[in-house]
């Protein structure tokens, strides 16, 4: 049971978000609304005055100067103590999946009602996790998505690794060969693996799939 009040700030670029939230929590025992800010920068600049002063962060995910991932990310890094619930209008895969990698501790929706807000909270204040029911389907798919790519990316040979950085760098098989001492057969037989194995069905699609997992 929390028995102590939480201290949180506020971080949104609507005025009427943050009066909202304000209204809402005033009459929550278990919390103190101890600041509020416009944007990210400010957000943070409080925080590094203070960081002592504050245990839960509530933030939009895209404001000026510095968005809510920046923020999280910012927070996490130098004052972890801090838990950060990330309240947001986007589900799409590409702001839950920053959100993740920034270690937010939630992302909820803004259209998240009263209790599923302060559901989220309570679990974050605790110790845990909270992501809406939403977002979670999205969370797995990104998980699904990169176990695939990390099962493809280990059946590659140091070899096949070989030809597909060099691929990366736009070179003609007849170059690769000269460059690795071996036939341009064989750098075509390297190519042909290399598409069968990572699923793509051209060059482009290996340039990407090498790009996406570090093999520039």
């Amino acid at each position: 049971m929390i028995t102590d009040k939480i201290n949180v700030l506020i971080a949104d670029d609507h005025q009427m978000v943050i009066d909202g939230l304000k209204s809402l929590l005033s009459t929550e025992e278990a919390y103190n609304v101890a600041a509020e800010a416009n944007n990210g920068q400010e957000a943070y600049e409080m925080i590094a005055a203070e960081p002592d002063k504050y245990q839960l962060l509530l933030t939009d995910i895209s404001m000026p100067l510095l968005t809510g991932t920046q923020l999280c990310r910012m927070v996490k890094d130098k004052y972890p103590h801090i838990q950060v619930l990330i309240l947001s209008m986007y589900n799409n895969a590409p702001a839950v999946k920053e959100a993740v990698m920034a270690e937010a501790d939630g992302y909820i929706l803004k259209n998240a009602g009263r209790n599923e807000l302060l559901q989220a909270m309570h679990r974050i204040a605790s110790g845990g996790t909270y992501f809406s029911q939403d977002i979670v389907p999205i969370i797995y798919g990104q998980y699904h998505k990169q176990k695939i790519q990390d099962e493809q990316l280990s059946q590659l040979s140091a070899r096949e690794r070989e030809v597909l950085s060099l691929i990366v760098k736009e070179l003609t098989s007849e170059e690769i060969g000269e460059k690795l001492f071996i036939s341009k057969k064989t750098v075509d037989n390297h190519r042909q693996n290399l598409l069968e194995k990572t699923g793509c069905k051209s060059t482009v699609g290996l340039v990407k799939f090498a790009i996406k997992n570090g093999l520039e």
